[in-house]
């Protein structure tokens, strides 16, 4: 049967032989009630246009440069665009799929972070959008907790998972 996976049923399926989320910094304070807190560890800028055509092969991708941290680890944004990508891996098995809602405080500091849908079978270490829309900028804390996953279970598992350009995204070997 379907539906949105409780913090006690994503606690359980972490814990289990095959975790839904690896590398997570702490447990207790990332399960939510109704999510998983994913946590920063990097933000680019996007430097030059990317393109979207009809096929895959006309995908570009923006160039990206790595926006450094303070002395104690704080990241300085001005106003614009940004890849952040996540401390954790994500692996959502063929009856889970996945979307991700920035949390409310990042709203309520003037940000959007916007996601697209991870697909049941999806594996690998993501990345998302974040707009940094206060005219006074944002500044956000290595490992702070920016986006909240929501895990659905699916009615019936997926014939076949995710197959697409960012399988196994960002997990070292893969």
């Amino acid at each position: 049967m379907g539906g949105t996976l409780s913090g006690e049923q994503i606690r359980e399926r972490c814990a289990g032989p095959e975790p839904l989320v690896a590398g997570y910094l702490d447990l207790d304070a990332q399960v939510q009630p109704n999510g998983f807190d994913l946590t920063l560890e990097s933000v680019n800028a996007l430097d030059g246009p990317g393109r979207i055509g009809r096929s895959n092969a006309d995908r570009v991708l923006p160039g990206l440069s790595a926006k450094s941290t303070d002395e104690r680890g704080w990241f300085r944004l001005v106003p614009g665009a940004y890849l952040v990508t996540f401390n954790e891996a994500v692996w959502l098995p063929l009856d889970v799929m996945a979307l991700g809602r920035p949390r409310s405080s990042v709203a309520r500091c003037g940000a959007a972070i916007h996601s697209a849908v991870w697909d049941a079978g999806y594996h690998g270490r993501s990345s998302s959008l974040l707009v940094v829309g206060n005219p006074a900028g944002l500044e956000l804390e290595r490992d702070a907790r920016i986006l909240q996953l929501v895990f659905f279970r699916l009615e019936r598992a997926a014939g076949q998972g995710y197959a697409g350009a960012y399988q196994g995204e960002r997990l070292g070997s893969g």
